[in-house]
Order: structure tokens, then C-alpha cells, then sequence
């Protein structure tokens, strides 16, 4: 027989995947991450005996509950399943499906709609980080349609409004967790840095690459997969996250200097593909790594003077916009919130079958 699971399959910013009510499923993570390998199908490239779309981006999980903080409203708990492998990573967060988790609580009935505009206060219990998420709810309902456009997604959107909080050191404790802002490994100067994801960044042209290509071509790039990938397993222990061989954090991305009136050109890697655009987490590391000097970004990056600072980060498919409220002063880095504007879409809602064996 099978089990059935209520869920919310969701488009969030330019990732997908199933959105449920923490209490529908089972407290223990083990149990938790059976259920989720059946629902995606995890283990085949297509996943094509459960909901998952072949790739990274289309293989998360969010999970949402009550929030018992006295700033929250809602706690959001992120899972990152495989593609073709039976494995599921808690330890990192998802800043895309994030955009989802507003409209995801509302429709759950986890929190009520106030007004045309509902305010909702999410923590990242993978990180803790606070993030506000605005959501249009016009008649006290979520709308999802309007003329949002994000680079990565078809067509427009409603906008969703995210700002984030308290996310240096999100899983390490420290801007910098080894200690320093430009680190050389295996001959390869690389900062690794932790603002709201965890990630290793080094310069394009050192390994090898224009910093240009799309997401194909670099996914055929396998040369370069095994150059930075010894290098990411050695900065994670560096950076005191243990051995990360089976973890998808830290990420690893590549700089390069703008060439469509940006502050950068990055590619993102997840960390053994590429993603498609750039994740939310990400862009907000990326632009704390802009700021701050002494970085691999340095002689790189074109800043604008202004504070907060509109920092547009070019991708593969286009470029994602952060708004970064921060300085460096005094030798330290302190950044009041950062900003961006995504959308999101309810593709579908019911339940989501697995097979009995997945939840004994």
C-alpha cells in the first residue's frame, strides 16, 4: 500500500520541488529522508519514479512548521535531495525555494493573510538565518500572477520581496572561518567565506575558463569538476565543516569581470553541476565577497559607491540583483540585511504517494 502525503509542488525563484507541512512527516531525519528519496525518486537521473526533475534545482524539499521563535512566524527546514543517488543533505538552505515558503505558509493556513500586502517572517532552522518574505495577498489569497521578471523563469510573475538577516557565519560561525580573506589551495588562491551559504570562490581565469560559458558547456567540462573539486573538500575541512565529500556544501563559484554593466560575472556550481542562473544564498555570499577587500574578487568586481548598493551578479541565463545593506569597517564586515526580488507559483497541491515500505 502506499502512503499518502499531503504537499504543495511549487516553483520557488528558479528552483522546484514539494513544499510540506513539517507535521505530516515523521520527527526523525533518517525516516524523514526515506520518505523523501521515494516521493523524488531519487537514485535515477530522470527521476522518473517520483516527482523530481533530473536536476538539482528541481530536487528540493521545503518543510514548514509554527514557528516557536519570538521574531518568526513560520520555521523553514531545507532538504536537498539527489539526483541520481538515494541521498538527501540537510545542511545547507535554499535561498530560490525560499521564495516559495510566504505563499507555501499562507496556503497551508500556517499563518493568515493581512491585508493586499502579508508580511511573513521566516526562520532558516538549517542556518538560522531571518528573512521577511512580502507577499501579495489581494482579497486573502495569495496572488501569484503580475509583471515580476526574473532571469532563469518564463514570463512574469507577482513580485515576492525577500530580506535577509543575520546570515554571516550561517553554518561556520565566521565571514572568513579559516581565519583569512584569500587562502592558497593546491596552488589555487580561493576565499572561502560563509554569508548566508557556505562557499569556496576562486577567479575564472585560474582555472582555466572565461567565466562566460553557459551551463552546459562547463557541465561537459569534466576537467574542470576535477580540478576544484579536491580543492572544496580540503577548504571544507579548512573552513571546520568536517569532511564535505557527500556534502553540497560549501558551493564553489568562479569570477570573472562583468561584461553587461554588472558587478561581476559568476558561475555557480551546486557543487557538481552547474546551476542554470544563480541561487539567493549564493548571490548574497557572492556580494559580501565583492565588498569586502582582499578577496578573490578584488581587481574583479565593479562596485558601485553607493550604501546599500544594488549589486547585479551576471549568470548563464542572465543576472540576479542584490541589494546589499552592509560596510567593511574597522577591519570587519557587518551587513544589516541584504535584499532581492523573486516570484513563485503553485503548480499543483494534493498528495504525494511512496510506498508503505518508506515510512515503516
Amino acid at each position: 500500500m502506499n502512503k499518502n502525503i499531503p504537499c504543495i509542488l511549487m516553483r520557488g525563484g528558479t528552483s522546484r520541488g514539494p513544499y510540506f507541512n513539517r507535521n505530516d512527516l515523521p520527527e526523525h531525519r533518517d525516516d524523514v529522508a526515506r520518505i523523501l528519496i521515494a516521493a523524488l525518486g531519487a537514485g535515477h537521473p530522470l527521476n522518473i519514479d517520483g516527482i523530481g526533475g533530473g536536476n538539482a534545482v528541481t530536487t528540493k524539499v521545503a518543510m514548514l512548521s509554527k514557528s516557536d521563535d519570538g521574531w518568526a512566524d513560520v520555521d523553514y527546514f531545507f532538504a536537498q535531495v539527489a539526483v541520481d543517488k538515494q541521498e538527501v543533505d540537510f545542511s545547507p538552505t535554499c535561498g530560490n525555494i525560499l521564495s516559495g515558503v510566504g505563499p507555501a505558509a499562507i496556503e497551508m493556513g500556517l499563518i493568515p493573510t493581512n491585508g493586499e500586502e502579508t508580511s511573513v517572517k521566516i526562520r532558516s532552522t538549517n542556518t538560522g538565518a531571518l528573512i521577511e518574505a512580502k507577499v501579495q495577498t489581494p482579497g486573502g489569497s495569495v496572488n501569484y500572477e503580475g509583471d515580476a521578471r526574473i532571469d532563469g523563469v518564463p514570463g512574469t510573475a507577482a513580485p515576492i520581496i525577500l530580506n535577509f538577516m543575520n546570515v554571516i557565519g550561517s553554518k561556520t560561525g565566521a565571514l572568513f572561518p579559516t581565519g583569512n580573506a584569500l587562502d592558497v589551495i593546491d596552488g589555487f588562491e580561493v576565499t572561502c567565506i560563509d554569508v548566508a551559504m557556505p562557499m569556496v570562490i576562486g577567479r575564472a581565469a585560474d582555472f582555466g575558463i572565461t567565466g562566460y560559458e553557459s551551463r552546459e558547456e562547463l557541465d561537459e567540462n569534466k576537467t574542470l569538476f576535477e580540478k576544484f573539486e579536491p580543492i572544496r573538500i580540503k577548504a571544507g575541512k579548512r573552513m571546520g565543516m568536517g569532511d564535505v565529500t557527500q556534502s553540497v556544501t560549501p558551493k564553489f563559484g568562479l569570477l570573472a569581470e562583468p561584461r553587461e554593466g554588472g558587478a561581476i560575472a559568476a558561475r555557480y556550481f551546486m557543487p557538481w553541476t552547474t546551476h542554470p542562473s544563480y541561487a539567493v544564498t549564493g548571490s548574497i555570499c557572492t556580494g559580501s565577497c565583492l565588498m569586502v577587500p582582499g578577496t578573490a574578487a578584488e581587481g574583479l568586481a565593479k562596485l558601485p559607491e553607493s550604501n546599500p548598493t544594488d549589486l547585479k551578479i551576471e549568470h548563464p541565463s542572465g543576472a540576479i540583483d542584490v541589494v546589499m545593506d552592509g560596510q567593511f569597517e574597522n577591519g570587519e564586515f557587518r551587513l544589516n540585511s541584504a535584499g532581492l526580488l523573486r516570484t513563485a507559483r503553485k503548480l499543483m497541491s494534493g498528495d504525494v504517494h511512496v510506498p508503505a515500505s518508506a515510512v515503516e
